[in-house]
């Protein structure tokens, strides 16, 4: 945790790491903001005017305001779960609010993770368009594609290496943004008066094309939510200092690239206003520049999408999936899985697009869905925090108003591309939903008992020598909270199925708590010496390695003199060895007799099929499966009440 206070203090170093981890995103947006308005209003007829250019500018500008500096910079950076930040880190401080809050969690994940296949694809070929203003014939689809599979094979051995030039790299960035912005500024002050509010809402209300508009000023702000996601990894401080410089630099360019669209009204489309801006000698060194920081932009997509699927895995929206830690330095995470399903996307999304100005239609419509999701959850964390009502309907109305407004923008680049992201998005919202449904239907039909009651059969079970001794220490996982009650379904399993005689039978609970780091455990002797529960209160950034915490716990108690391991065999007892242990896992199935409507056998058919292509649970709690038995059993008992039989006379 001292870690986490120093990186919560403002320091030169943690206004570069800022740099390098947060603004990737939203600091590469000039590549194509501009380029996408004025290429679609000159699609729709619109010549390139004075009030155009400042209109769309000052739109860029107040959106920065009003959307990246005070709903997030100033706002939402407010809603810090110890520390930590993203929309599941939010979701953890407000979901025992309201049942439903659940769902603008789960799109606004969903969104963020569609938005992490296309942002690599349009930022590294936006980059490497480059080349084409000083070789017009070099093939950039090669080019991109080496660049993103090199960029997905390397996550597997960690960034953290290369991490560290991050930093200077975007602060080089960021410096020559504002010094090219610079540069054409000084030739026309008149570009200053973008600054004024009044264009903006001139545009928006006197331009028949405004929601198209609206839908490419949209992406100046599309990394706005990562400044939120990695609140964790820099701290408040140095974020909200580090954007005065990244925002300065931002509105700078834009200008600059005004100044360029007025003195060149009637420019060819396939160039590009944000390199027109970039002198002859330099274009070269600027592409490469730029190739970087769209490959920071990527990288730090990635790492959100990956600490995004682990803390849904352990807030149980997502399915188990191998989880890798390649290096040693706080929140390093690889997930294979989700690591080659993003590579594939960005691949096919080049294919596909094959330009970046094609990609553009794609690109702002699922994070758009995330800005909403992540609204609603603010609101709900400033009602819990006692904020006066008015002042959360002010923040409501004119964030719903301005998010639906670009809603409606982005809407009308749904058949240029947009549809793409609306179906990668439905099709993880799927994925997300039905795991999270398909839980609440089985723990309906959970059936618990008291354990009290078994007390003295347990006991005499596991004196009971005529009965084959199935394991020296036997551990089951339960999900009951109550140390009074147990599954039926684990007594069934002792003691009916196939009676299991053990020296020490565990209880092993798992509580993923709203809290990210959190590793606290308790025991519970229910009998001594036989029967002895262990209830796990963790984080839900916290590994989930059920076979080490318990391991942790067993070393914690013999120290202590509170558990005697030694193996009750005669032979081994004489040389205290350890007994052996065994775990078993209740795999549940869904039996043709079933009382569940057509939505929930849907839904747990579904969730069937993804578990098939998940982790098995024995990985997923990381267990050794040589010491692992899984015992299958139905979702639903069925009993002799359920069924009606007519007998006949003889």
């Amino acid at each position: 945790m001292s870690d986490q206070k120093n990186l919560s203090k403002l320091s030169a170093a943690g206004l570069l790491i800022s740099l390098g981890i947060v603004y990737g995103d939203i600091g590469t947006s000039p590549l194509y903001t501009l380029r996408a308005i004025f290429n679609t209003v000159s699609d729709g007829g619109q010549p390139i005017s004075t009030d155009l250019v400042l209109g769309a500018l000052s739109c860029i500008i107040w959106t920065l305001t009003l959307q990246t500096t005070i709903k997030y910079v100033v706002i939402t950076l407010r809603a810090d779960n110890k520390g930590e930040g993203g929309i599941f880190s939010l979701y953890s401080l407000v979901r025992k609010k309201a049942r439903w809050l659940v769902i603008p969690a789960v799109i606004g994940g969903c969104a963020l993770l569609a938005d992490g296949i296309i942002t690599p694809s349009i930022t590294v070929t936006t980059a490497i368009e480059g080349l084409q203003v000083k070789f017009p014939h070099v093939q950039v689809i090669p080019i991109v594609l080496v660049i993103i599979t090199l960029l997905f094979v390397i996550q597997q051995f960690g960034t953290s290496l290369v991490g560290k030039l991050f930093g200077p790299v975007m602060f080089l960035w960021f410096t020559a943004l504002g010094v090219l912005g610079v540069h054409y500024v000084v030739q026309d002050f008149s570009i200053l008066k973008a600054l004024n509010p009044y264009y903006a809402g001139h545009l928006i209300v006197t331009n028949p094309m405004a929601l198209i508009i609206l839908g490419g000023v949209f992406l100046c702000t599309t990394g706005a939510e990562a400044l939120y996601s990695d609140l964790g990894h820099c701290g408040r401080k140095n974020i909200r200092v580090s954007w005065i410089f990244v925002k300065l630099t931002l509105i700078v360019n834009y200008l600059g690239q005004g100044v360029w669209l007025l003195q060149h009204p009637h420019y060819d489309k396939a160039l590009n206003p944000f390199y027109e801006l970039v002198p002859a000698p330099f274009l070269l060194y600027m592409v490469a520049l730029a190739t970087i920081a769209a490959i920071i932009a990527s990288q730090a997509m990635i790492t959100g999408s990956f600490t995004l699927i682990a803390e849904a895995v352990r807030l149980n929206l997502w399915p188990k999936v191998r989880i890798n830690y390649p290096s040693n330095q706080k929140g390093q995470i690889y997930v294979p899985s989700i690591n080659w399903l993003l590579c594939a996307g960005c691949i096919t999304i080049v294919l596909i697009f094959k330009k970046s100005i094609n990609m553009e239609g794609a690109y702002g419509l699922a994070i758009n869905m995330t800005f909403l999701a992540t609204t609603i959850l603010v609101a709900v964390y400033m009602r819990s925090k006692k904020v006066p009502r008015y002042i959360i309907a002010i923040f409501l109305l004119v964030y719903g108003m301005l998010e639906l407004a670009f809603l409606a923008g982005n809407m009308t680049k749904f058949f240029h591309g947009g549809f793409v992201t609306v179906l990668i998005g439905a099709t993880l919202f799927t994925v997300m939903w039905s795991w999270f449904v398909s839980r609440r239907i089985k723990n309906r039909f959970v059936k618990y008992v008291e354990i009290e009651d078994y007390y003295q059969l347990i006991s005499e079970l596991s004196d009971d020598i005529s009965v084959p001794k199935y394991s020296s220490q036997l551990v089951y996982l339960t999900s009951a909270n109550f140390k009074t009650e147990i599954e039926s379904k684990i007594i069934y399993s002792i003691i009916q199925k196939e009676p299991k005689r053990a020296d020490i039978y565990w209880l092993v609970h798992v509580d993923v708590v709203d809290e990210p780091f959190t590793r606290d455990y308790k025991v519970e002797f229910l009998i001594p010496g036989k029967l002895i529960r262990i209830d796990f209160r963790l984080g839900f950034r916290v590994e989930q390695s059920v076979n080490l915490l318990y391991r942790k716990v067993i070393e914690e108690l013999v120290k202590n003199g509170e558990v005697d391991i030694t193996s009750q065999y005669t032979s081994l007892n004489r040389h205290k060895i350890a007994g052996d242990f065994r775990f078993v896992l209740l795999e549940k199935h869904l039996s043709r007799f079933s009382k569940l409507s057509f939505y929930e056998k849907t839904i747990m058919n579904y969730y069937f099929i993804l578990k098939k292509l998940s982790l098995s649970e024995e990985k997923s709690f990381g267990l050794d499966s040589s010491y692992v038995d899984v015992e299958k059993v139905p979702l639903i008992f069925v009993t002799p009440d359920d069924i009606e039989l007519n007998r006949l006379p003889v």
